[in-house]
């Protein structure tokens, strides 16, 4: 049977998990072959100087030596490491990205706070029944906090706060060892305070459940275990939660390390975590908090797995990702119908055209993406929207999509109207050519379809595309009703990038 490997390099240690897939349909399955935990806190360094010290990127490589050779003897088909934090914050990333591939030959992937929370959304969802519930997920690291509103198991919502507990050790726990009163303020508003940042709006929608996930929550679950299962797996009583957080803030970090049998790197983190849980349960009034014992290396082993098997659902990936660009766009009160309908043409004329623009189902993503947020800076004002759309894009979360491709979906939304993309301008500069191309062909596409929705009354409702190549020519053929002059005029201006491009000329059949 095939085996399988996830490399979690978090803020206060790094782990792998090696792992034999049984039963590739059931998460549940998979046998455990080997597990390893290398007590290296990045974080220490990195949320105060922002740099990766060396010892810290000594520490980190010997790790990933130990850990290469554990893939090597165990036999793994395929892996996935990922960097969370501590590292996505330094200002020398790109170095232990380095070092890992050259000393350990790993490739690390530094992955933004919304990658973490949609792989461990695909972790608890694949443990728990969460068809019909509204649920919210809070995973606790030691850098930043993922939360995320599931609704029968799709996110509505989701954000990466810069909340964990290594964090908060170095900004206000630093020198202490037990927690005074006025500590427990500090930390208490400090957690409040970036709470805060998520729309009151999310707090009051309706949920069912807390589910809580992270390296503390096991230990709390163990010493404050609730009566009642919560979504089938056991709990943390919130109540019980409320009472012991005052006596491991009177603990000194040693006591606490004697008294409950923890590593010295749990027994100084559980009063932040505990601190964490015990608010946003608060905030939110549930009584239990929900701890399936999955995490970040559960939800990266199961889509290896589920990819190796070709069971992977692509389709449901990109809904993920289409479904995070309309709630931006709500958020920014876009034109819903203007969106849809863009998005519909873009979809149908990039299949019609592929034999033209030779792009793959991502860049079909990245073309649909565009199509939902090329207008999202229309409210803030139509003069210049264009601009201010790139802007929301560029420094928003959207569920499914790297940094890189945010970055090239908002470069996109800048070019959709007026000037084309020039290898000098700011940020489309810095792309490499191949990303240049992609983000030339994606903006002539939605060109296209812009203009054929022109006044945003949905007059064309299809649109089929034929390549001539003997005449060098496209003819589009649109289905609609109602006078279409205006678009068909809008049509002959907005085409013009991509007769340029790619040498044919648009025309209507």
């Amino acid at each position: 049977m095939p085996r399988f490997a996830a490399i979690d390099i978090g803020s206060n240690a790094m782990r792998l998990r090696v792992v034999e897939a049984s039963h590739p349909t059931d998460a549940n399955a998979f046998a455990e072959v080997e597990s390893r935990r290398a007590a290296v806190r990045l974080g220490a360094d990195a949320f105060t100087t922002r740099e990766l010290s060396p010892d810290a990127l000594r520490a980190a490589c010997v790790a990933l030596r130990e850990f290469r050779k554990v893939i090597e003897d165990t036999g793994v088909v395929a892996y996935r490491a990922t960097a969370t934090s501590a590292v996505r914050e330094t200002r020398n990333a790109e170095v232990l990205v380095e070092r890992a591939r050259r000393e350990a030959d790993i490739h690390l992937e530094v992955i933004e706070g919304v990658e973490e929370a949609r792989i461990l959304q695909l972790a608890v969802s694949r443990k728990l029944a969460l068809a019909g519930r509204t649920v919210w997920l809070a995973d606790v690291g030691g850098g930043s906090t993922e939360m995320t509103r599931l609704e029968s198991g799709t996110a509505r919502f989701s954000t990466s706060l810069p909340l964990g507990t290594v964090r908060l050790l170095g900004m206000f726990l630093a020198g202490t060892s037990d927690i005074d009163a006025h500590h427990q303020t500090l930390l208490v508003e400090a957690i409040d305070r970036t709470l805060s940042e998520i729309p009151s709006r999310e707090w009051a929608a309706e949920k069912h459940a807390l589910i809580a996930t992270g390296g503390n929550v096991e230990t709390l679950a163990s010493l404050i275990p609730s009566a009642q299962k919560v979504l089938g797996t056991k709990a943390i009583d919130v109540a019980a939660l409320r009472g012991l957080l005052p006596k491991l803030c009177a603990m000194s970090t040693d006591d606490r390390r004697v008294s409950f049998n923890l590593r010295p790197d749990r027994a100084d983190t559980l009063v932040p975590a505990a601190t964490i849980f015990l608010r946003v349960a608060e905030r939110l009034g549930v009584t239990q908090i929900a701890a399936p014992g999955v995490g970040l290396k559960e939800g990266l082993l199961i889509e290896l797995v589920e990819r190796h098997f070709q069971l992977w659902d692509e389709n449901a990936q990109d809904q993920l990702t289409l479904d995070a660009c309309l709630a931006l766009g709500r958020r920014f009160g876009f034109d819903e119908e203007h969106a849809r309908s863009v998005d519909n043409l873009c979809a149908q004329l990039f299949d019609d055209l592929a034999p033209l623009h030779e792009m793959s189902a991502r860049e079909k993503l990245l073309l649909r993406a565009s199509a939902w947020l090329h207008d999202v800076g229309d409210r803030i004002r139509y003069e210049g929207h264009h601009k201010h759309s790139q802007y929301i894009v560029e420094h928003s979360d959207i569920m499914g999509l790297s940094r890189l491709e945010r970055t090239m979906v908002s470069l996109v939304a800048r070019y959709h109207r007026k000037g084309e993309p020039k290898d000098e301008n700011p940020g489309f500069k810095d792309l490499s050519r191949e990303h240049r191309l992609i983000v030339r062909k994606i903006t002539a596409i939605l060109r296209i379809a812009d203009a054929l929705d022109k006044e945003h009354l949905g007059r064309v409702n299809g649109v089929r595309a034929q390549v001539h190549e003997p005449r060098k020519q496209v003819s589009l053929r649109l289905s609609g009703k109602g006078d279409r002059a205006l678009e068909e005029w809008a049509l002959t201006d907005k085409a013009k990038l991509f007769e340029t491009l790619f040498d044919y000329r648009v025309t209507l059949a």
